[in-house]
């Protein structure tokens, strides 16, 4: 069987810092697990656009359309503000999502024990929090036409966005979270807004058609997404799985994302049809963004990357135990205290640089081993 292949994609800011221990913990698996990956590394967003006068080239797509996944760093930074909109570091991303065709976002948000005291709720609201928010990613009100300014012709504007969606496009993604769901908890918590939108009508009616069709063993209910909201806020662990449209998916995870305290822990996989392989198009990335003010300190916090490579592995490469293995390490070092800059405050913890961190979990690894 040939090695699983990966495209490495550094990027900008601190994505570079990241990446690298990430590449510690690819390099322990092929020491110590016989897991070899053949890995090519490129350029994208500021890094292409500075080499090449675009943010991701057409060589640079074409590998991620034959690689079994992409793992990317982070993109942009204030030097890129002033550029023309189609060459901005984003658009790499975004064009990676488009032609890749990555209609299911997977962004968890879990709360480690050693951390639950950094969230803005109360510990005993937080402690134990595994939650997955699905987030459809390529249709709904971003993509909808007609779209635009128009004159009034009175003197005023009207801005227009259409929300729509298609029985295909809104099964697909459910479908991402029904098999999500057999993986965890097989439970899944559809939100919208049946109650003002015909958009949300369809949207229910066919995550409760395909459940009924296809997944008659998951629990499956269906909330409002302003409440759904409000309910994250207030007791979040009641979640397991969240499936819901483009505009709601956005507002809902980042919110659910300052649940556990900081951005430098969260995840994300973005994932579309099955290849000729059987494996998902993918994209790992953690959420937070390039942080161009403390790149090239030694203080950017690497385990969003690493967990996203966890996330890779269990959920491209069906590795469910060596993603285990990364997260309990992750996990263990918390617990003894190591924090990077975005996380000391807390008596008892010691600081540690990005590569020490890196360091530390590939330890921790070899002691679970």
């Amino acid at each position: 069987m040939p090695n699983p292949s990966l495209l490495i994609l550094p990027g900008d800011g601190i994505g570079p810092e990241v990446m690298a221990e990430v590449r510690k913990v690819i390099d322990w698996f092929a020491q110590n697990r016989d897991l070899a990956f053949d890995l090519e590394e490129d350029l994208v967003g500021g890094a292409a656009y500075d080499a090449h006068g675009t943010p991701l080239t057409d060589e640079t797509m074409a590998r991620a359309q034959s690689v079994d996944a992409v793992l990317l760093g982070a993109v942009g930074g204030p030097r890129y503000d002033d550029l023309d909109f189609a060459v901005k570091p984003e658009r790499g991303l975004l064009r990676l999502r488009k032609e890749m065709d990555l209609f299911a976002n997977l962004r968890p948000a879990q709360c480690f024990d050693a951390l639950a005291g950094f969230s803005s709720l109360k510990r005993e609201v937080i402690a134990g929090l595994d939650i997955v928010i699905v987030r459809e990613l390529t249709s709904g009100i971003y993509f909808g036409e007609p779209r635009g300014i128009i004159d009034d012709n009175e003197g005023g504007r009207i801005g227009i966005n259409t929300q729509r969606y298609t029985t295909r496009e809104i099964r697909r993604v459910a479908r991402s979270a029904f098999e999500l769901a057999r993986r965890r908890s097989n439970r899944v918590c559809s939100m919208e807004k049946a109650n003002v939108m015909e958009s949300g009508i369809l949207w229910r009616e066919e995550v409760q058609r395909l459940r009924d069709e296809e997944y008659p063993d998951v629990d499956l209910t269906h909330m409002y997404a302003d409440a759904g909201a409000m309910q994250l806020v207030r007791a979040p662990r009641q979640f397991d799985v969240i499936v819901t449209d483009n505009l709601f998916g956005d507002l809902l995870s980042d919110a659910a994302a300052m649940l556990t305290g900081s951005l430098g822990m969260l995840p994300s996989a973005s994932l579309g049809a099955p290849m000729e392989n059987g494996r998902p198009k993918a994209l790992y990335e953690p959420v937070h963004g390039s942080a161009p003010d403390i790149a090239g300190q030694g203080k950017a916090n690497p385990i969003a990357c690493i967990l996203s490579f966890a996330m890779a592995l269990r959920y491209s490469f069906d590795l469910g135990q060596e993603a285990d293995l990364v997260e309990g390490a992750v996990e263990d070092v918390l617990a003894q205290g190591l924090r990077t800059a975005d996380l000391l405050g807390e008596e008892g913890t010691s600081p540690v640089s990005t590569a020490g961190m890196g360091d530390a979990i590939v330890a921790a690894m070899g002691d679970r081993a």
